[in-house]
């Protein structure tokens, strides 16, 4: 009895270990790299009429500029965090194809060190705002993508349902 209790509490204790390096490999893993999904941009003929349709039918509020989503974060649960819905004119230059996703990055220069490294090069400087930093890359298909550094309190203080495009 006393050895099925020792390996018991030893399968515990593994399993409780493998759980916790595997949490700290994830936080790890995520410091310099894509952290979720900041916003979705997407072309469409008119946008206002659109961003009705998805009031009227879907509940989604909009600004003039799209629908913020407030969450909180995984990591620490008194953080809030944000992902942008926002509808553009099809002929807006901000991207070239149909759509653009934003994606929240932790650690842009050292994202941007390891980039470079694999041959990936920004298409453009990184703008830094009070409410985060930005940059934008392009996938091997050609589409544009934005890395978004935020700061997530300063993104809050702008106001419910503002947006800074």
């Amino acid at each position: 009895m006393k050895k099925l209790s020792t390996l018991i509490a030893v399968i515990i204790c593994s399993f409780a270990i493998g759980y916790a390096v595997g949490i700290k490999k994830a936080e790890h893993t995520s410091t310099n790299g894509v952290t979720g999904i900041g916003g979705i941009f997407f072309k469409c003929k008119d946008p206002k009429k659109l961003k009705e349709w998805y009031s009227a039918n879907l509940g989604v509020r909009s600004t003039d500029y799209g629908a913020n989503f407030e969450w909180r974060q995984a990591g620490d649960s008194t953080k809030k965090g944000f992902t942008l819905w926002a509808p553009f004119k099809e002929t807006s230059k901000y991207f070239e194809k149909e759509f653009m996703i934003n994606y929240r990055v932790s650690n842009m220069d050292a994202l941007l060190t390891s980039l470079a490294a694999h041959g990936i090069r920004p298409i453009d400087s990184v703008e830094r705002a009070s409410y985060g930093s930005f940059v934008h890359i392009k996938d091997p298909e050609g589409n544009r993508i934005e890395l978004w550094e935020p700061n997530d309190t300063a993104y809050y203080a702008l106001g419910p349902g503002t947006t800074v495009y």
